[in-house]
């Protein structure tokens, strides 16, 4: 009884042009104006046309949604920037309304001096 024998590199390579060669006659007999080959070209291009449409569709929401976000970040910066000056006005104010009030304790304090 033989042992196994293991194909070398030159059986592989032959093989596989064999194959290569079959598959090529199987496609070449096939006719073009067969039904079955209209019918899945036909096929085919649906898929590919409806792939489009649908990563079309998709690459408009993503611009869509990314646009809303930029939106919706612009309003929150213009909120905050608006919350920020409307609290440093007032801050403003409050050290205004403390100035004055120490300003007019230092006058009643020298008006009672005087008396």
């Amino acid at each position: 009884m033989s042992g196994y024998r293991e194909a070398s590199f030159s059986d592989r390579l032959k093989a596989a042009n064999e194959a290569k060669k079959k598959a090529l006659e199987n496609f070449k007999a096939q006719r073009p104006d067969d039904p079955d080959v209209v019918a899945r070209q036909e096929a085919r291009k649906a898929i590919h046309e409806a792939r489009e449409i649908r990563e079309a569709e998709r690459r408009a929401a993503r611009a869509e949604e990314a646009a809303r976000k930029a939106a919706e970040e612009k309003a929150l910066e213009a909120a905050r920037w608006a919350k920020e000056a409307a609290d440093k006005e007032a801050e403003e104010e409050r050290q205004k309304a403390a100035r004055d009030a120490r300003y007019a304790a230092r006058k009643a304090a020298k008006a009672q001096k005087r008396k």
